[in-house]
């Protein structure tokens, strides 16, 4: 049986840890797939339950330095737990780091000569080494056993270089000085490597945990409680605890804590955290409820429908957890670098120490040049540069309605230049409406077209029965009734036969007076679809049906075009409806009459133009023209299944969050690049100057110890740089 999992991984340091974790688990039999991200410290693994275990996985991950958290509580409080933890202790190491390291550096600037102040220092630089630098040794030692490295490799080897030859210099300095040479202490390089790193991966931690903050704001939606309503009387229960079918209470003000279906009571509910949709909604027995959505003023007892992981907002956590775990194709060229990096700064180090060595004969600087090299190479900026972006910036899209189904989809929406728009549903509300009616029958005759229009399946036919409805006039069942396919229904009271459809089905007598020729007129070229209701010998009503523009959608539109976007119209409607909601849209690209095939022909031939296209439509009965777009965007209002069909779901009707969408992209975009320059421009920099490229011009080298700072400052400026994601204007 075939799984999927996404589970936290600890202890790793940087994105070459990512990768050898991903190496090693890919080669355990009966994983499929296997996909790490750094920053979301996240495996997404699928494999075979029958031919491996959870377990299994967690021991081969365990055997090369690192771990994952197998968590089996949907709350995902264990998993949280173990992290907070890991956090904690890195927390205690990085204070104690300091505190040690700080009369390290004192004690070899201002007593350097004394003898006492070198065995202080070497006393606590044991202790920093052997408690808080701990970790950094024990991961590479088993990385070495497996024929892998990473970060954790280079500071375990530049604290070892810095350490063992200040020790030798210490109890062996005749054998220096008989050749030549003056021998120099660096236990303050050594623990000042181990504080700076530390102290860089802790605010990696915390910057990366704002990065996923959306997420957890998500889940906080749900409550932890609910109040069971059984025989005796209702219990509160834990939330993970109900199961389908339960009935339970809500009472005013309170969250929602799952999907389900109001079995008695009524009130007024808050979507507006799950649609977007600022109006709370009229809620009554029969209607459906959703989970993290706020109750009103009224209280109702509901029947649960969907629990756990299979509730709507469940769904969209985990879609956005998905997201933000996924990899662009970028980040695939990253990984590949990443995975050579280590071995070709071990080999630039150990050039640096030979050159100096024999070529300047200058022992001091070849032992710090090799260390200095080890510490100040950063992979770490390498491997966030990337998935801090992607983290932030889907996590942003989440907060704004906007689900974004992967990496590909964000990185390819910046490309967009001609968006393909359906009409109903997403450019107009989807919900026809009778926006005037000529009458020449009485309220007898309206109360018949209400029960005639209550048994017809006609999209149209809702609106026509509310209309009459808003009169307050009841309905009048027909004696028969008979639904013509593509042109109306036909039906007979006592004895009279009654047709409601178009002018060639219902139109069986001449127009009684110019005001109808004139309303027929007006009406068709205003776009709307006239509704003829007649009998055999007379007219009895005339019923203009529109399906009006969004009130947002015209402004969407120009928002599109200022930003470069070229904007199509495909539709299955008239021409006249068409062109109508064209114009009031402002779009000058409009075809009418489409049907599924047309649409799919008419987006494969802007793509062999050189367009980008994006199309926005229901994600079903446009999944054809979605599946050819290059980016497929579906418009719901948070229970639509397009969530799982399309690339982007606009959880809102409103269509304004679609340049929203893109803004947001290409915002995204534009950081990766950002960070992925910086990145490789500081090593392509730094390694150089560390190995000593600059000592011979002006006699400059740098230090282990400010080594380590430059590094930890790489590696947060470009998360930090990724959290200007969480303050971009949309």
């Amino acid at each position: 049986m075939i799984q999927k999992r996404q589970l936290p991984v600890l202890e790793m340091s940087c994105a070459v840890c990512a990768g050898n974790v991903e190496k090693k688990v890919k080669s355990v039999a009966g994983v499929r797939s296997a996909d790490v991200n750094f920053a979301s410290s996240t495996l997404a693994v699928e494999y075979d339950a029958d031919k491996v275990t959870l377990s299994h996985i967690k021991q081969e991950v365990q055997s090369i330095g690192y771990d994952i958290v197998i968590d089996e509580d949907p709350t995902g409080d264990m998993a949280e737990a173990m992290e907070h933890k890991h956090y904690m202790a890195l927390r205690r190491r990085v204070i104690t780091a300091w505190v040690l390291s700080v009369p390290v550096m004192v004690l070899s600037m201002a007593f350097m000569h004394q003898k006492w102040s070198w065995w202080l220092q070497l006393g606590l630089a044991l202790c920093v080494i052997l408690f808080c630098g701990r970790p950094f040794f024990i991961h590479a030692l088993k990385q070495i056993r497996e024929r892998a490295a990473g970060m954790d490799t280079l500071v375990s080897l530049s604290v070892s270089i810095a350490f063992l030859y200040s020790l030798f210099n210490m109890l062996f300095p005749q054998f220096w000085l008989d050749r030549g040479f003056t021998p120099h202490l660096y236990y303050e390089a050594a623990v000042m490597v181990i504080a700076f790193v530390s102290l860089g991966k802790l605010l990696e931690e915390r910057a990366k945990r704002s990065t996923g903050s959306a997420i957890k704001s998500l889940m906080g939606l749900q409550p932890l409680t609910a109040r069971l309503v059984e025989a005796d009387g209702e219990r509160e229960v834990a939330v993970a605890s109900l199961s389908v079918g339960d009935r339970i209470s809500v009472r005013p003000g309170e969250k929602i804590a799952v999907d389900g279906v109001v079995v008695s009571g009524s009130s007024f509910v808050d979507e507006s955290i799950i649609s977007g949709e600022p109006v709370p909604v009229d809620k009554s027995c029969g209607d459906k409820v959703l989970a993290g959505t706020i109750n009103g003023r009224g209280a109702f007892v509901m029947e649960a429908g969907a629990v756990g992981g299979d509730t709507l907002l469940a769904r969209i956590v985990e879609t956005v957890r998905q997201a933000q775990g996924s990899k662009a194709p970028v980040q695939r060229i990253v990984d590949r670098v990443s995975a050579i990096f280590v071995p070709v700064v071990v080999a630039i180090s150990v050039v640096a120490f030979l050159l100096w060595l024999f070529v300047g004969g200058n022992l001091s600087l070849a032992v710090t040049t090799a260390a200095t090299v080890l510490v100040i190479a950063c992979p770490c900026a390498l491997g966030l540069a990337t998935p801090t972006a992607l983290m932030a910036g889907m996590g942003r899209g989440a907060q704004n309605h906007i689900l974004i189904k992967d990496a590909f989809a964000l990185e390819n929406l910046c490309r967009i230049d001609c968006v393909v728009l359906d009409k109903t549903g997403t450019l107009t509300e989807g919900h026809p409406v009778v926006t005037d009616m000529l009458w020449y029958g009485d309220n007898a005759d309206k109360a018949l077209l209400r029960g005639i229009e209550a048994l017809s399946e006609h999209p149209l036919a809702p609106a026509v029965g509310d209309k009459i409805a808003s009169e307050h006039i009841e309905a009048t069942p027909p004696d028969s009734f008979e639904s013509i396919t593509g042109q109306g229904v036909e039906a007979s009271f006592r004895g009279i036969g009654y047709r409601v459809g178009n002018a060639s089905f219902a139109a069986r007598t001449p127009l009684p007076d110019d005001k109808a020729a004139e309303f027929v007129t007006r009406r068709q070229e205003s776009g709307n679809s006239v509704i003829y209701y007649s009998t055999s010998d007379r007219l009895i009503a005339l019923m203009a049906v529109s399906d009006p523009l969004k009130a947002n959608s015209a402004e969407a539109v120009r928002t599109l075009r200022r930003q470069g976007v070229e904007v199509h119209m495909l539709t299955g409607d008239s021409p006249s409806a068409a062109r109508a909601i064209a114009a009031e849209a402002g779009i000058e690209h409009v075809r009418a009459g489409m049907l599924p095939q047309d649409k799919d022909d008419y987006i494969s031939a802007l793509q062999a133009k050189g367009h980008k296209v994006a199309m926005v439509g229901d994600g079903i009965n446009d999944s054809q023209a979605l599946s050819r777009a290059d980016v497929s965007i579906a418009m719901g209002q948070g229970t639509d299944v397009a969530m799982d069909v399309a690339m982007v779901t606009l959880m809102t009707s409103d269509l304004s969050k679609l340049p929203m969408a893109i803004r947001l992209s290409r915002k995204c975009v534009g950081i990766i690049r950002q960070n992925l320059f910086w990145a490789f421009i500081y090593n392509v920099i730094a390694i150089p100057v560390a190995a000593g490229a600059l000592y011979p011009s002006l006699g400059l080298a740098l230090d282990p110890m400010w080594a380590g700072g430059a590094m930890v400052f790489s590696s947060v400026s470009v998360v930090l740089n990724s959290l200007r994601l969480k303050q971009v204007r949309l």
